[in-house]
């Protein structure tokens, strides 16, 4: 594939082979792309360079331990895991988080042994967090063809927030740090790798998208469909800016150029991309992602549906009449689409409650490189602008005007010094983990209750399998529930002041344990309201004088799997996510009360799990593990087809006698679908990149 023409064309430079392969450079104009760029990357390298070096920060409350824990998991049970038997009761591996920084996490863990997921963690988001800001540069000269602007571009991204002028507690919050720009508090502090990690690659997918629609080479289509594939296989709030971005830069050069086969390249790179991420974004994924968005997010409301509408129509009208057939003028078209659309989406949302969907205020790094590209823009214009006509001599005016705008640059980035000059003191080594509670909990659980399912809480909760394979009743990012029980069990088990109703709950789930932490713990978010609600109703098998308590529930067998009366379970009516105590309790009795008929249950894998059990005549085994329509049953030449019971679990009605019954879940279908989809779509991929030259 060739890069176009450079800047003279308004184009990328003509003469670099790239689809990720080493470029071939032949003159000095594709040089300048590869040297800015690598500045660009250079320079926010150093900003961060501690990050990379990083294995355990000084967040131990951040979210970003969900994501080392899940590449662990990913790393020990590798290569691809069709369950996860350790979160929410269990889940679907893929339903927890789209695939790529879980398996870059894991793969450097697997071509370096000796390095931990924790640094392989932190490394693999700081190398994406520096090549998205070289992504800013691509972008910005793509779109507005000024070297020297895109650069400032880029420096800008990596250094100021303009959002910090709407969120004053945001601003405060980073101002407690060392005033760093939101793009890596929200990497770091708040520990946001994958979004950030999509937001990295956003710039390159909107740039090569940019030259696919507008020359249509099988090249450029290619790297489009490639990079916009990836932004999606990183988060989904990425995914939702790319969902933003892509219609306004498809209406930006289509009506400036006027170019029909635009729409058809539009297509056919939203067909590639979905093609190359066909095998885990399947169609359950998108239904079970959209259904846990009420735990996450406040609904949408239609109001704001409406002055979206009107603002798109209007938005389309007005460039219409602007800029119709006038190419030079694309770029600003799309600034000011994607300007009025995040300005709506996150001010909006924060000062008049407009909301679509998800959570507007975590695109605040989105509102950023908006404005500050827009921003860019605006002071080439004034750097370049001629006005005629003017009443003193022309050298005068220029010379002001490109006064003005360096007086701006520098104050912006004086504005700033503190974390230009101080940025490695954001990056605070965490010590060792053996020390911290989350670590010595886990630890204590492996050696003593490795095969317990466990409510946990907090910080606890987040790092609980960084190190050790541990059931837990909730998991670490509350995404990809396939069970949605799990919200309201845990909390009530948090918010409730009875012990009794807790308790109710934890027999109910098949929950072992219990691990609360009381305000003396170094545990960092204290979540249960009433710690002190189980003392005396379960016995606490664990104590260290600090705060932090383990309580063993009172259940008549450890096991995941229950002998029970078949008559006495269907006589209960249907129970809502949220039940009332009273069909708790008659659930409790059922599973607690019934039949004297132990069960063993052992994972043998991550989707295999042994039952051994004996039933009488009107009896039925309850399973503790989510209903999904790929689980089979089996015993010997028998086949036993689970059915969805009590609180969306498993029951499996078997004749009386013996059994050791083997639960496996099967590759589901959508899934088979979606590798042939994959396979196939990269094999359309290396025949657009055989002949990249060619039109579309």
């Amino acid at each position: 594939m060739a890069f176009c023409p450079p800047d003279s064309a308004r184009e990328l430079p003509g003469n670099v082979v790239f689809l990720g392969i080493l470029p071939r450079v032949r003159n000095r104009a594709a040089v300048s792309w590869i040297l800015d760029a690598a500045l660009a990357f250079t320079f926010a390298a150093i900003l961060i360079w501690p990050l990379f070096r990083l294995e355990y920060s000084d967040k131990w409350a951040s979210i970003e331990a969900t994501f080392i824990s899940d590449a662990r998991f990913l790393r020990d049970h590798w290569p691809h895991p069709r369950w996860q038997p350790l979160w929410y009761t269990g889940t679907r591996f893929d339903y927890i988080y789209p695939p790529a920084l879980r398996y870059g996490t894991a793969v450097q863990t697997k071509i370096s042994p000796g390095t931990s997921p924790a640094r392989a963690y932190h490394q693999y988001v700081a190398l994406l967090y520096c090549l998205g800001i070289a992504g800013v540069y691509v972008l910005a000269r793509t779109g507005g063809r000024s070297r020297a602007f895109s650069l400032l571009a880029a420096f800008t991204v990596a250094t100021i927030s303009p959002s910090f002028l709407f969120f004053p507690e945001i601003r405060a919050d980073a101002k407690a740090s060392w005033s760093e720009p939101q793009r890596l508090g929200v990497l770091h502090r708040y520990g946001e790798g994958p979004h950030m990690s999509a937001l990295a690659l956003l710039g390159f997918a909107l740039a090569f998208s940019i030259q696919a629609l507008r020359q249509g080479t099988r090249g450029w289509l290619a790297a489009a469909a490639l990079t916009c594939a990836l932004v999606v296989s990183h988060n989904f709030y990425g995914a939702t800016a790319l969902a933003m971005f892509f219609p306004i830069l498809l209406w930006s050069w289509w009506i400036t150029h006027q170019d029909w086969r635009m729409f058809y390249r539009a297509v056919f790179i939203a067909v590639l991309s979905y093609g190359l991420t066909a095998f885990w974004l399947v169609p359950s994924y998108v239904h079970v992602t959209l259904e846990n968005m009420r735990f996450v997010s406040e609904r949408g409301n239609r109001w704001s549906m409406w002055v979206l509408i009107v603002l798109v129509i209007g938005y389309m009208k007005a460039t219409e009449a602007w800029a119709k057939g006038r190419k030079e003028r694309a770029w600003v078209v799309f600034l000011i689409g994607s300007s009025i659309i995040f300005t709506l989406n996150v001010v909006g949302n924060r000062y008049l409650q407009f909301r679509v969907i998800g959570e507007p205020g975590r695109m605040m790094p989105e509102l950023d490189l908006v404005y500050l590209l827009a921003a860019c823009e605006l002071l080439r214009w004034l750097w370049h602008a001629e006005w005629p006509r003017l009443p003193v001599p022309p050298i005068y005016w220029r010379v002001a005007r490109q006064l003005v705008v360096v007086l701006i640059v520098a104050k912006a980035f004086y504005s700033v010094k503190r974390y230009t000059t101080g940025s490695w003191n954001i990056f605070v080594d965490g010590g060792d983990p053996k020390q911290r509670v989350e670590y010595r909990i886990t630890e204590w659980l492996a050696k003593n209750r490795p095969h317990a399912r466990s409510y946990t809480t907090g910080s606890v909760r987040f790092w609980f399998n960084a190190w050790f394979d541990l059931a837990e009743l909730g998991g670490g990012s509350e995404q990809g529930l396939l069970n949605p029980v799990v919200q309201p069990a845990t909390w009530q088990l948090a918010g409730s002041d009875s012990g009794d109703s807790g308790i109710l709950w934890l027999q109910c789930t098949g929950t072992d344990l219990a691990i609360i932490h009381d305000k003396r713990s170094k545990e960092e978010y204290h979540d249960v309201t009433y710690p002190e609600k189980f003392v005396g109703k379960m016995p606490a098998i664990y104590d260290d004088g600090e705060g932090n308590f383990i309580y063993e529930v009172p259940r008549r067998y450890r096991s995941l799997a229950r002998v029970i009366d078949r008559a006495s379970l269907d006589a209960m009516s249907p129970m809502p996510e949220d039940p009332p105590e009273f069909q708790l309790r008659m659930l409790a009795d059922v599973l607690e009360k019934g039949p004297e008929a132990p069960t063993q249950t052992q994972w043998l894998g991550t989707e295999h799990l042994r039952i051994k059990a004996t039933t009488k005549k009107g009896q039925s085994l309850f399973v503790w593990v989510p209903y999904n329509q790929p689980w089979q049953a089996r015993e010997g030449d028998a086949r036993y087809k689970p059915s969805r019971t009590q609180l969306n679990f498993m029951r499996l009605d078997v004749p009386p006698g013996d059994h050791t019954i083997d639960l496996v879940f099967r590759q589901p279908v959508e899934n088979t679908v979606g590798w042939v989809l994959t396979l196939g779509t990269l094999g359309i991929l290396s025949l657009l990149v055989a002949r990249p030259r060619r039109v579309i």
